[in-house]
């Protein structure tokens, strides 16, 4: 049955990591002295109203989050929104109002327009990639490549880019990589470790059946969080749950040894096309049920061939690590 990773919509974790990032960022911002040039020269009694508006053309992202920003400057500032996330924008179109105090303003301007811009940057180059591969069964993800406590955010917009979230993190999903592989020849070759070739280094075979054995044994030991829609119950209510497992593979022998013990997808690391096109009629022969992800240097100008050779997903680090923010500007009335 296919099972998909936690897809990060607007949710109650979203906006708690949001509010832990205000902290910091009000705080690098505005000190505990406030805007000293607003300070100087702005009345603190003036009131007044400015629009925030796109300078370009690009998919919008963080609608939602302006309100928690607001609250963190001033409860007493207003935001009436005029586009919903996930929209497209064209340059000069106007994305919300607000009002209230112009000190306040002036202070909650580069916050808004910073967590905007880079989040509707994420959203914009995320469509991109979704158009170029429309029309085949590839899907775009995204990857773990994301700025330190913004992962929640920059994958909430890559969905209103139209992308689907890969993993949110290490606690949800198993995704076994050569390092967990090789680690196998520092150490631990003692008769317990059954599941180890004669050079104490797991095949992706025994990683996978070795997984999969940890969490039926002990799977009662984990908290697998109700919200994530990879960790629904199985129809056999007990029967122990047994997270995604996907497994990285750089070469066709390694996934043609893999594919019988049938993890949930294998990783295809930095293959070239001929490659991919093997590995789709090798895993259609082998296990058609195990789905195939391509990675490694995928880019605007390759990621459409690929999502020709019969993939089911291609997952990019550019949409997190490389999207420019989408420029706003904010006018007063």
């Amino acid at each position: 049955m296919f099972r998909d990773f936690y897809q990060n919509n607007w949710s109650s974790e979203i906006e708690n990591e949001l509010q832990q990032l205000l902290k910091i960022a009000v705080a690098e911002d505005a000190g505990h002295t406030g805007d000293l040039t607003s300070l100087a020269l702005i009345p603190e009694q003036l009131y007044g109203s400015a629009t925030i508006r796109s300078r370009e053309n690009g998919v919008m992202a963080g609608v939602q989050a302006v309100p928690a920003i607001l609250k963190a400057i001033n409860p007493a500032l207003e935001w009436q929104p005029n586009i919903t996330d996930g929209s497209l924008i064209l340059s000069g179109d106007k994305i919300g109002l607000l009002k209230g105090s112009v000190q306040s303003i002036l202070i909650a301007e580069r916050l808004v327009l910073n967590l905007l811009g880079k989040l509707s940057g994420i959203a914009t180059l995320t469509k991109k990639y979704v158009e170029a591969v429309a029309g085949t069964p590839a899907k775009i993800y995204d990857t773990r490549k994301t700025t330190l406590g913004w992962r929640r955010l920059e994958k909430y917009a890559v969905r209103c880019g139209g992308g689907r979230n890969h993993r949110t993190g290490l606690f949800d999903a198993v995704l076994i990589k050569d390092n967990h592989l090789a680690v196998g020849h520092i150490g631990h070759n003692s008769s317990k470790h059954n599941n180890r070739n004669n050079s104490g280094q797991f095949t992706p075979a025994e990683a996978v059946v070795q997984t999969r054995e940890f969490f039926r044994l002990h799977s009662d030991s984990f908290h697998f969080e109700s919200f994530h829609e990879s960790f629904h119950k199985n129809e056999n209510q007990s029967a122990p749950f047994i997270p995604i497992i996907e497994i990285e593979v750089d070469t066709l022998e390694q996934l043609q040894e893999v594919l019988p013990v049938k993890p949930d997808i294998v990783l295809l690391d930095n293959m070239a096309l001929p490659q991919l096109i093997q590995a789709v009629e090798i895993r259609n022969n082998l296990a058609p049920e195990v789905e195939l992800e391509a990675s490694g240097g995928i880019n605007l100008k390759t990621v459409g061939n690929i999502a020709t050779t019969g993939v089911e997903r291609i997952s990019v680090g550019a949409l997190t690590h490389s999207a420019i923010a989408l420029d706003l500007g904010l006018d007063w009335d």
